[in-house]
């Protein structure tokens, strides 16, 4: 039966337990913040791929990586290894997309995701923003973006629980503002539901990827959510590669959209 164009369907690849994850929401933000932080947590879990998010809405594009046909919306699931002692870590779902999703889907798209997220018995569902700023000059280097320790984390939760137990205690609560997107829409539906959705918004430039507002939320989820720490040190690292590697995705994807012929990128950090 057909689908009506702004229905949404996940379909699973692959059955997994995923009672009790870490949901981490990986569209296309403010500095591609989310998206980065989605595909860090992919990459350095080695997750796998459990399921795809369906709808004629979505772009009719196939991404291709390693000779792989990728779906444009995917969702994948991992946890990282048990510590020394042998106790269990945190499982971690993640969807993921490289495109912003068009206006009329994002309602359905974020209900039909935190449908899934209940049914599973996910415990807790993370969307990392960026927030917008303005590029401060630093002494010598004019118009240089602001340096790690300067970047300041802001957070917002769908319940009174979520807010005094992740929120107020290590972060600057968001506390006036506008929340757009697939964010909003999760964090609306959080609260009407009971249900806990976090925000994170790193201050982020908003004219490229900004790996560094990136590492700076995978730095709080790593300190707030995991048993299991991750290290972020790596996407400090490589931030300015990871940040030109997801420009050209966007502007690859971009063209394949308009259905012109690309050159494929060799070694693609990205699943």
């Amino acid at each position: 039966m057909p689908m009506a164009p702004d229905q949404v369907r996940i379909y699973e690849i692959k059955r997994v337990d995923v009672e009790g994850a870490i949901v981490i929401d990986g569209f296309p933000s403010v500095g591609l913040v989310s998206s980065i932080v989605a595909n860090y947590l992919i990459d350095t879990l080695e997750m796998e791929q459990i399921g795809i998010v369906e709808s004629p809405a979505f772009p009719t594009v196939s991404l291709v990586r390693n000779g792989n046909p990728q779906h444009p919306v995917r969702i994948y699931a991992g946890r990282p290894p048990a510590d020394r002692a042998g106790r269990g870590a945190d499982k971690i779902v993640a969807f993921v997309s490289e495109f912003h999703p068009a206006p009329t889907i994002i309602h359905p798209l974020a209900t039909a995701i935190l449908d899934w997220v209940q049914e599973q018995r996910c415990s807790l569902l993370v969307s990392p923003e960026g927030l917008v700023v303005e590029a401060a000059p630093h002494a010598g280097h004019p118009g240089r973006a602001p340096r790690l320790n300067d970047v300041k984390v802001y957070g917002v939760a769908s319940t009174r629980k979520a807010r005094e137990l992740y929120v107020e205690p290590n972060m600057i609560p968001f506390a006036e503002g506008v929340i757009t997107g697939i964010a909003g829409v999760l964090l609306n539906e959080g609260r009407r539901r009971g249900f806990d959705v976090l925000t994170f918004l790193a201050e982020a430039q908003s004219d490229y990827p900004d790996a560094r507002a990136a590492a700076k939320v995978i730095e709080t989820i790593n300190r707030i959510l995991l048993r299991t720490p991750l290290d972020p040190v790596p996407l400090y690292a490589e931030a300015e590669r990871i940040e030109q590697q997801l420009l050209s995705i966007q502007r690859h994807a971009a063209d394949r959209g308009r259905g012109e012929a690309t050159t494929p990128q060799s070694q693609p950090m990205y699943r």
